[in-house]
Protein backbone atom coordinates (compact mmCIF):
# COMPACT_ATOMS: atom_id res chain seq x y z
CA UNK A 1 0.00 0.00 0.00
CA UNK A 2 1.39 3.67 -0.79
CA UNK A 3 0.59 5.88 1.40
CA UNK A 4 2.21 9.09 -0.21
CA UNK A 5 4.53 10.04 2.32
CA UNK A 6 7.21 10.45 -0.03
CA UNK A 7 8.78 13.82 0.48
CA UNK A 8 7.06 13.84 3.99
CA UNK A 9 8.58 15.86 6.77
CA UNK A 10 9.32 14.43 10.47
CA UNK A 11 10.85 15.55 13.49
CA UNK A 12 10.89 12.01 16.12
CA UNK A 13 11.58 12.91 19.88
CA UNK A 14 13.62 10.04 21.49
CA UNK A 15 14.77 8.73 17.82
CA UNK A 16 17.64 7.00 18.73
CA UNK A 17 16.26 3.26 20.22
CA UNK A 18 13.53 1.64 20.75
CA UNK A 19 10.05 2.11 19.34
CA UNK A 20 11.21 5.72 18.02
CA UNK A 21 13.80 4.08 16.14
CA UNK A 22 11.44 1.27 14.55
CA UNK A 23 9.49 4.22 14.06
CA UNK A 24 12.25 6.45 12.28
CA UNK A 25 13.44 3.74 10.20
CA UNK A 26 9.49 2.85 9.10
CA UNK A 27 9.03 6.60 7.63
CA UNK A 28 12.31 6.47 5.75
CA UNK A 29 11.09 3.14 3.86
CA UNK A 30 8.37 5.27 3.12
CA UNK A 31 10.24 7.86 1.39
CA UNK A 32 10.20 10.58 4.25
CA UNK A 33 12.31 12.90 5.20
CA UNK A 34 13.07 12.50 9.04
CA UNK A 35 14.80 14.13 11.69
CA UNK A 36 15.23 12.56 15.60
CA UNK A 37 16.66 13.67 18.57
CA UNK A 38 17.74 11.93 21.72
CA UNK A 39 19.33 12.19 25.15
CA UNK A 40 21.91 9.47 24.12
CA UNK A 41 25.05 10.81 22.20
CA UNK A 42 26.08 7.32 22.27
CA UNK A 43 23.32 6.26 20.26
CA UNK A 44 22.89 9.43 18.13
CA UNK A 45 26.33 8.55 17.37
CA UNK A 46 24.92 4.74 16.01
CA UNK A 47 22.45 6.41 14.35
CA UNK A 48 24.79 8.80 12.15
CA UNK A 49 27.02 5.58 11.13
CA UNK A 50 24.02 3.07 10.19
CA UNK A 51 21.71 5.43 8.87
CA UNK A 52 23.03 8.88 7.54
CA UNK A 53 19.75 9.81 5.74
CA UNK A 54 18.25 10.54 9.39
CA UNK A 55 19.14 14.03 10.91
CA UNK A 56 20.12 13.53 14.33
CA UNK A 57 20.41 15.95 17.24
CA UNK A 58 21.47 15.55 20.79
CA UNK A 59 18.93 16.85 22.97
CA UNK A 60 16.83 16.52 26.30
CA UNK A 61 13.48 17.54 25.58
CA UNK A 62 12.59 18.79 28.97
CA UNK A 63 14.98 21.70 28.36
CA UNK A 64 12.95 24.66 26.59
CA UNK A 65 16.64 25.79 25.72
CA UNK A 66 17.68 22.62 24.17
CA UNK A 67 14.64 22.08 22.07
CA UNK A 68 14.36 25.51 20.13
CA UNK A 69 17.99 24.17 19.36
CA UNK A 70 16.90 21.51 18.09
CA UNK A 71 13.71 22.96 16.07
CA UNK A 72 16.38 25.18 14.89
CA UNK A 73 18.61 22.09 13.26
CA UNK A 74 15.03 20.25 12.57
CA UNK A 75 13.99 22.74 10.08
CA UNK A 76 17.19 23.39 8.57
CA UNK A 77 17.29 19.42 7.54
CA UNK A 78 13.99 19.33 6.90
CA UNK A 79 12.82 22.74 5.30
CA UNK A 80 9.78 22.37 7.14
CA UNK A 81 7.46 20.28 8.98
CA UNK A 82 4.42 18.02 8.11
CA UNK A 83 4.63 15.41 11.11
CA UNK A 84 5.35 15.62 14.75
CA UNK A 85 5.55 12.83 16.95
CA UNK A 86 6.69 13.08 20.72
CA UNK A 87 7.85 9.72 21.87
CA UNK A 88 10.11 10.73 24.67
CA UNK A 89 9.63 9.82 28.11
CA UNK A 90 11.37 8.05 30.74
CA UNK A 91 9.84 5.33 33.41
CA UNK A 92 9.97 7.13 36.38
CA UNK A 93 10.41 5.70 40.03
CA UNK A 94 8.78 2.71 40.97
CA UNK A 95 7.46 2.77 44.85
CA UNK A 96 4.58 3.60 46.83
CA UNK A 97 3.82 7.07 46.25
CA UNK A 98 4.56 8.19 49.52
CA UNK A 99 8.23 7.32 49.26
CA UNK A 100 8.67 8.81 45.61
CA UNK A 101 11.46 11.82 45.83
CA UNK A 102 9.91 15.20 44.48
CA UNK A 103 13.13 15.32 42.47
CA UNK A 104 11.97 11.98 40.66
CA UNK A 105 8.26 12.38 40.31
CA UNK A 106 9.18 16.07 38.64
CA UNK A 107 12.00 14.47 36.52
CA UNK A 108 9.17 12.03 35.07
CA UNK A 109 6.40 14.52 34.65
CA UNK A 110 9.43 17.15 32.85
CA UNK A 111 10.61 14.42 30.55
CA UNK A 112 7.37 12.36 29.69
CA UNK A 113 4.71 15.01 29.59
CA UNK A 114 5.92 18.49 29.91
CA UNK A 115 8.53 17.76 26.63
CA UNK A 116 5.28 17.17 24.36
CA UNK A 117 3.99 20.80 25.38
CA UNK A 118 7.77 22.24 24.67
CA UNK A 119 8.27 20.42 21.30
CA UNK A 120 4.50 21.46 20.07
CA UNK A 121 4.65 24.70 20.42
CA UNK A 122 7.31 25.46 18.44
CA UNK A 123 5.74 23.02 15.79
CA UNK A 124 2.14 23.92 15.33
CA UNK A 125 2.83 27.32 13.05
CA UNK A 126 4.70 25.18 10.83
CA UNK A 127 2.33 22.37 10.79
CA UNK A 128 -0.33 24.50 9.97
CA UNK A 129 2.03 25.06 6.39
CA UNK A 130 1.92 21.77 5.70
CA UNK A 131 -0.14 20.30 3.50
CA UNK A 132 -0.55 16.73 5.59
CA UNK A 133 0.00 17.77 9.23
CA UNK A 134 -0.23 16.00 11.86
CA UNK A 135 1.14 14.82 15.57
CA UNK A 136 1.54 11.64 17.44
CA UNK A 137 1.85 11.34 20.92
CA UNK A 138 2.87 8.78 22.66
CA UNK A 139 0.80 7.85 25.58
CA UNK A 140 0.61 4.51 27.47
CA UNK A 141 -1.73 1.43 28.78
CA UNK A 142 -0.58 3.04 31.56
CA UNK A 143 -2.71 6.36 30.30
CA UNK A 144 -6.39 4.50 30.95
CA UNK A 145 -5.74 2.00 34.29
CA UNK A 146 -4.27 2.81 37.67
CA UNK A 147 -0.22 1.29 37.39
CA UNK A 148 0.19 0.37 41.45
CA UNK A 149 3.94 2.02 42.25
CA UNK A 150 4.15 3.93 39.07
CA UNK A 151 2.57 7.23 39.72
CA UNK A 152 4.73 9.53 38.39
CA UNK A 153 4.42 7.61 34.77
CA UNK A 154 0.82 7.16 35.04
CA UNK A 155 -0.12 10.09 36.00
CA UNK A 156 2.32 11.71 32.80
CA UNK A 157 0.85 9.45 30.77
CA UNK A 158 -3.07 10.12 31.43
CA UNK A 159 -1.60 13.64 31.16
CA UNK A 160 -0.84 13.09 27.49
CA UNK A 161 -4.44 12.38 26.78
CA UNK A 162 -6.03 15.22 27.97
CA UNK A 163 -3.42 17.37 26.30
CA UNK A 164 -3.66 15.41 23.05
CA UNK A 165 -7.80 15.42 22.62
CA UNK A 166 -7.07 19.42 23.89
CA UNK A 167 -4.85 20.38 21.15
CA UNK A 168 -6.89 18.18 18.64
CA UNK A 169 -10.05 20.60 18.87
CA UNK A 170 -7.21 23.65 18.70
CA UNK A 171 -5.39 22.51 15.61
CA UNK A 172 -8.31 20.85 13.61
CA UNK A 173 -9.88 24.05 12.19
CA UNK A 174 -6.11 24.33 10.59
CA UNK A 175 -6.22 20.79 9.38
CA UNK A 176 -3.44 19.31 11.94
CA UNK A 177 -4.89 16.24 12.79
CA UNK A 178 -3.43 15.09 16.89
CA UNK A 179 -3.65 11.72 18.16
CA UNK A 180 -1.97 9.83 21.14
CA UNK A 181 -1.18 6.06 20.83
CA UNK A 182 -1.78 3.59 24.21
CA UNK A 183 1.05 1.07 23.42
CA UNK A 184 0.60 -2.13 26.22
CA UNK A 185 3.82 -4.14 26.98
CA UNK A 186 6.21 -3.37 24.03
CA UNK A 187 9.25 -5.51 23.70
CA UNK A 188 12.77 -4.21 24.69
CA UNK A 189 14.96 -3.25 27.10
CA UNK A 190 12.93 -0.74 28.79
CA UNK A 191 10.24 -3.02 29.66
CA UNK A 192 12.48 -5.27 31.16
CA UNK A 193 13.93 -2.43 33.54
CA UNK A 194 10.81 -2.32 34.49
CA UNK A 195 9.76 -5.53 35.45
CA UNK A 196 13.10 -5.76 37.26
CA UNK A 197 11.43 -3.20 39.21
CA UNK A 198 8.73 -3.66 39.97
CA UNK A 199 9.98 -7.23 40.78
CA UNK A 200 11.78 -5.63 43.61
CA UNK A 201 9.22 -3.11 44.94
CA UNK A 202 6.19 -6.12 45.00
CA UNK A 203 8.99 -8.94 46.69
CA UNK A 204 8.28 -11.12 43.91
CA UNK A 205 10.81 -12.45 40.72
CA UNK A 206 10.83 -11.04 37.11
CA UNK A 207 8.74 -14.06 36.21
CA UNK A 208 6.24 -13.75 38.09
CA UNK A 209 5.56 -9.71 37.34
CA UNK A 210 5.92 -10.66 33.52
CA UNK A 211 3.53 -13.36 33.46
CA UNK A 212 1.19 -11.19 35.45
CA UNK A 213 1.33 -8.31 32.80
CA UNK A 214 0.72 -10.81 30.06
CA UNK A 215 -2.15 -12.60 31.95
CA UNK A 216 -4.39 -8.96 32.01
CA UNK A 217 -4.32 -9.43 27.79
CA UNK A 218 -6.59 -11.23 25.87
CA UNK A 219 -3.61 -11.98 23.59
CA UNK A 220 -0.79 -13.09 25.88
CA UNK A 221 1.92 -11.58 23.76
CA UNK A 222 4.71 -8.32 24.28
CA UNK A 223 3.82 -5.91 21.69
CA UNK A 224 6.01 -6.14 18.71
CA UNK A 225 7.84 -2.17 18.01
CA UNK A 226 7.36 -2.45 14.33
CA UNK A 227 3.34 -2.63 14.83
CA UNK A 228 3.57 0.69 16.83
CA UNK A 229 5.71 2.29 14.01
CA UNK A 230 3.47 1.46 11.41
CA UNK A 231 0.42 2.72 13.18
CA UNK A 232 2.14 6.02 13.43
CA UNK A 233 2.92 6.07 9.98
CA UNK A 234 -0.41 5.62 9.14
CA UNK A 235 -1.58 8.30 10.97
CA UNK A 236 0.65 10.72 9.37
CA UNK A 237 -0.43 9.98 6.25
CA UNK A 238 -3.62 10.85 4.20
CA UNK A 239 -5.08 7.97 4.23
CA UNK A 240 -6.60 9.23 8.26
CA UNK A 241 -6.88 12.55 7.27
CA UNK A 242 -10.23 12.24 9.43
CA UNK A 243 -8.85 10.79 12.51
CA UNK A 244 -7.97 13.10 15.32
CA UNK A 245 -8.32 13.34 19.03
CA UNK A 246 -8.06 9.74 19.57
CA UNK A 247 -6.45 7.76 22.23
CA UNK A 248 -5.71 4.62 20.22
CA UNK A 249 -4.32 1.58 22.11
CA UNK A 250 -2.19 -1.13 21.01
CA UNK A 251 -2.16 -3.66 23.63
CA UNK A 252 -3.37 -6.63 23.29
CA UNK A 253 -6.67 -5.86 25.03
CA UNK A 254 -5.14 -5.31 28.25
CA UNK A 255 -7.60 -5.20 31.02
CA UNK A 256 -5.77 -3.96 33.63
CA UNK A 257 -2.18 -3.22 34.46
CA UNK A 258 -0.45 -4.55 37.63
Amino acid sequence: MDLGLNGLRVLITAGASGIGLHTARAFVREGAKVHICDIDTRAIEAINKSDPEIGTTVCDVSDRGQVEELFAAALQHLGGLDCLVNNAGIAGPTGPVQEISPEDWDRCIAVTLTSQFNCTRLAVDHLKASVNPSIVNLSSAAGKFGFQYRSAYSAAKWGIIGFTKTIARELGPFGVRCNALLPGVVEGERIERVIAAKAEALGQTYAEVEASLLAAGSIKEMIDPDQLADMIVYLASKRSKTTSGQAISIDADLQMLV
